[in-house]
């Protein structure tokens, strides 16, 4: 995984899309992955994450949005950027889907 976002960087992005950056990956090379996308937040560069690890969007994002079926169904960020919060907002749009289908 690090290989694969070092090759990203050599082209100097604006914005990075990471999908699952640190599945299989050990504790350290997770701990490495998320140092980096720090620095390159703070460097200006642009990064979206998928993930379904929410510790790791709550450690490393500024904001999380909830997408079902290609749409932002929910958004938080700051304070109430908490695991509880986004499993709501995950189950609300579940909710909302499974009403539409029925």
């Amino acid at each position: 995984q690090k290989v694969a976002i070092a090759k990203m960087l050599s082209v100097d992005p604006k914005v990075i899309f990471l999908d699952e950056p640190t599945r299989g990956v050990d504790v350290g090379a997770k701990a490495e992955i998320h140092r980096i996308l720090r620095k390159l937040a703070r460097d200006g560069v642009g990064i979206v994450v998928i993930s379904s690890e929410l510790p790791e969007l709550i450690g490393i994002c500024d904001r999380v949005l909830i997408v079902r079926e290609g749409r932002i169904t929910g958004e938080v960020a700051g304070a109430e950027m908490t695991e509880e919060n986004i499993m709501v907002l995950a189950s609300l749009a579940d909710e909302g889907r499974q009403r539409s289908a029925a």
